[in-house]
């Protein structure tokens, strides 16, 4: 192994540490402020960007995650009120998932506070550190 591999090796444990403390702090700030959970908040984000609704498969292929697992996730939010399912007009194999009016509220919500503290938890680095580091991970993984 090169000092420059072992230099890399260094690299991802520290940014994998990093990703999970930082997921656990945000996962923590969902579950006392706004007593909910992570992938309940990463579908109603994704349905909040397509307010329109999407398919199960879409909203599964957009959060990286098996049908089985969104669709648990949807149906406690439909179970709340916060999102409704409605078939396709073309084809009734296929059903859309939208926020309902309650849902979008809420999320806005906790979008707010989920913003506030992401900024919290990279409170340390500066503007220039931010974005420093945002364009050196936009280049990391690129094949070359």
């Amino acid at each position: 192994m090169t000092e420059g591999s072992k230099r890399r090796l260094k690299l991802w444990i520290r940014l994998f540490a990093l990703t999970r403390t930082a997921e656990g702090q945000v996962r923590e700030y969902l579950r006392l402020t706004h007593a909910t959970t992570l992938p309940r908040f990463d579908v109603m984000a994704a349905l909040y960007r397509r307010r329109d609704g999407v398919t199960m498969s879409e909203l599964s292929r957009l959060l990286l995650v098996s049908n089985g697992n969104a669709t648990t996730v949807v149906d406690r939010l439909e179970a709340d009120g916060l999102v409704a399912r409605r078939p396709s007009d073309s084809d009734r194999r296929t059903v859309f998932v939208a926020l309902t009016p309650e849902g979008v509220a809420q999320f806005e919500i906790m979008a707010s506070g989920h913003e506030a503290e992401v900024a919290r938890v990279f409170a340390n680095l500066s503007d220039a550190d931010v974005d420093t580091l945002t364009e050196i991970l936009k280049r990391a993984g690129k094949p070359q």
